[in-house]
């Protein structure tokens, strides 16, 4: 493995971005969309060589690219460390953003704007792939970032349309929340560590984990606590876990292609990839353990509970991903670090793929979002219908598909976890089956089965080109078969050199497991296939059944639906404290300090204290000759007397 297979995964589709975003005018938007999908090709078949590498030929990479600076003892450097975990997310990162360019073409076709939609996601998938191939802190917050801001870009991609700049401005103030405490932690890891470096730093973290600091008063705290939640806060703002999850749902103002790519499959994976990266220090704080661990509880069970009332296509999708992401932030907090990876790595494909159907259905309806205008569109878009369909199952854990596979060993390793909080975290992901199942089907139910609640405009929905409809096919193979790496991405060696997991915290090790198959079969008699078929039962009772019966539920509870469409508050209690506290305080200072200090006092009374010097001046001008005598004879006396004095 040579660092310049290394830089070219990394420069190709960056080289694809400046050519489209800078030229796209010159070469056109068929080169335009050729160039991007190129390097990000390129991106992906060096990534897959680079994954054969790692798992078959057992190479791995750390090294130093470039220096950019020295500060005494500290090396400011670009660098990568390319192990199991980093290959595996080199070719997520590198596969759905392929298939996401594909699709755009279709998607983004009568798009004025469209070169630069190219440009922006192939330098997304540059941005994430600094992030992932990191070797040191420095690096990896420089991803972190550029990943942030090219969201931002993305989420109002349609400047002219206000909610979309409103949901940028948000998910950009949001994460800066975030990423004050992830800043917050790395320089608490430079201050105490003394370096920047992964190696060097992960050596230290025993001496470390020793190691008590004063935040305030007398109080005393575990370094490595204060690292790890600092380093977590972060991590809730990327992955969108409670109370940092806001941002996510309003960001479905942006393209659908954009909400595949970054809000189902990378970045929002960001904050799951480091903490597992970070192993080696979160495994020597079980009070930051448990934090995760109640964090990603709350945030899988709650979550799902506000997709049952969406009605905007792409929100229930939306809130699916939250809840997922609680998933996998509970499989962190439980130390099963590689069924957490393994979970990100199956839900990319499904919820890409459920996401990109999405925008074919939108496509198909002429931009109608409202799954209560939609209904029996199965005959319409058979392609659409199949796939979404894999992707459903495969989301709610259907026996055989990916997300059975990948679910099904975070919930057995909850269950063995003794953190403090895996009771609650436990109960919260077994009932997170049963909504999982219980919304999927709703969507599935309300758009594609029953009867026609739309508005054809004179033109029946029709399947959409192929462009769109391939890449749904292709995202549909992984998420069938994706779950039977489990043997060797969770209980296999494939992630034992990258992730390092206490004896006394190794859940995954109290597991049994006898192959696929037995794993497969094993999890037949357990509560989530139960739990998963009576959410299927449920949403076919309701929405097929007896259809008028949902709105009968909501009438009688009125105030829980109010309460839950209200987000529980939390968009409320941010707009009257954070925003309306900003707006406030701004107010205070302009009527106080602008206002009063400096226009009143510094500009205004500055001049008004010339006039008083004007106007006592004035009376002194007398014109009177023995005035001014008598003032010469004061003022004489005046002189004398001091120096005499």
């Amino acid at each position: 493995m040579t660092q310049s297979l290394l830089l070219s995964i990394v420069l190709a589709p960056l080289i694809g971005s400046v050519l489209a975003g800078f030229f796209g005018k010159q070469i056109g938007r068929n080169n335009s969309h050729r160039v991007t999908i190129l390097g990000v090709a390129i991106a992906f078949a060096l990534s897959a060589y680079v994954l054969k590498l790692v798992l078959v030929d057992g190479e791995s990479y750390n090294a130093t690219v470039y220096q950019w600076l020295q500060v005494g003892s500290l090396n400011i450097e670009v660098g990568f460390m390319v192990d199991a975990l980093t290959a595996i997310m080199m070719v997520v990162v590198t596969f759905v953003s392929l298939m996401v360019h594909v699709y755009t073409i279709g998607y983004m076709h009568d798009d004025d704007g469209y070169c630069r939609f190219f440009s922006y996601i192939s330098l997304f998938t540059f941005a994430m792939l600094m992030l992932v191939m990191a070797n040191n802190f420095m690096q990896l917050f420089f991803g972190w970032e550029a990943v942030g801001l090219v969201s931002y870009l993305l989420i109002g991609f349609w400047y002219k349309k206000p909610t979309a700049i409103y949901a940028n401005l948000k998910a950009f103030l949001v994460n800066r929340v975030g990423d004050f405490g992830f800043l917050l932690g790395i320089a608490a890891v430079l201050m105490y560590a003394g370096s920047l470096n992964y190696t060097e730093v992960f050596q230290q973290a025993p001496v470390m984990a020793e190691q008590q600091i004063s935040l305030w008063g007398d109080s005393s705290w575990s370094l490595m606590t204060v690292i790890g939640i600092l380093l977590f806060i972060g991590a809730m703002g990327k992955s969108a876990q409670v109370p940092l999850h806001v941002w996510l749902p309003d960001s479905m103002e942006g393209p659908t292609p954009i909400s595949a790519l970054i809000h189902a499959a990378t970045m929002v994976t960001a904050g799951i990839f480091m903490v597992a990266r970070m192993s080696p220090l979160y495994e020597y704080s079980e009070t930051a353990l448990a934090f995760i661990l109640v964090i990603g509880a709350v945030t899988a069970l709650f979550m799902g509970f506000l997709g049952l009332i969406q009605n905007d296509i792409k929100r229930v999708i939306a809130y699916s991903t939250l809840s997922q992401l609680g998933y996998m932030t509970v499989a962190l907090g439980a130390s099963a670090y590689s069924a957490a990876i393994f979970h990100l790595f199956t839900h990319a494909f499904f919820k890409a793929l459920l996401f990109l159907a999405a925008g074919s259905v939108i496509m198909a309806m002429h931009h109608q979002q409202d799954i209560r205008h939609m209904g029996g569109l199965k005959k319409y878009l058979p392609i659409t219908y199949w796939t979404s369909l894999i992707g459903t199952l495969a989301l709610i854990g259907a026996p055989g598909l990916a997300g059975y596979f990948s679910k099904d060993a975070i919930i057995e390793a909850v269950h063995a976890s003794t953190t403090p909080g895996a009771g609650f975290a436990y109960i919260a992901v077994l009932l997170g089956v049963f909504i999982t199942a219980l919304y999927s089907f709703r969507l599935l139910f309300l758009v594609f089965h029953g009867q026609e609640r739309f508005d054809s405009h004179g033109h029946p929905p029709h399947e959409s080109p192929k462009v769109v409809t391939v890449p749904l096919m292709l995202l549909a193979i992984p998420s069938v078969f994706a779950g039977y790496l489990i043997g060797d991405m969770v209980f296999g060696d494939w992630l034992a050199e990258a992730i390092f997991v206490m004896p006394k915290h190794d859940v995954l090790a109290h597991l049994e497991y006898h192959g696929v198959w037995g794993f497969l079969v094993h999890g037949l008699m357990m509560p989530p296939v139960w739990l998963t078929l009576a959410g299927i039962v449920t949403a076919w009772f309701l929405y097929i059944k007896h259809p008028g019966l949902p709105a009968t539920i909501q009438q009688k509870f009125m105030w829980l639906w109010r309460f839950m469409d209200n987000k529980y508050g939390f968009d409320s209690f941010n707009e009257t404290v954070f925003a309306g506290g900003a707006r406030g305080l701004g107010r205070f200072l302009w009527k106080l300090g602008d206002t009063k200090l400096i226009d009143g006092l510094v500009v205004n009374g500055s001049a008004r204290l010339v006039g008083v010097f004007a106007r006592v001046g004035r009376h002194i001008q007398s014109g009177y000759l023995y005035h001014y005598a008598f003032a010469m004879m004061i003022g004489v006396w005046v002189l004398l007397t001091w120096f005499v004095v």
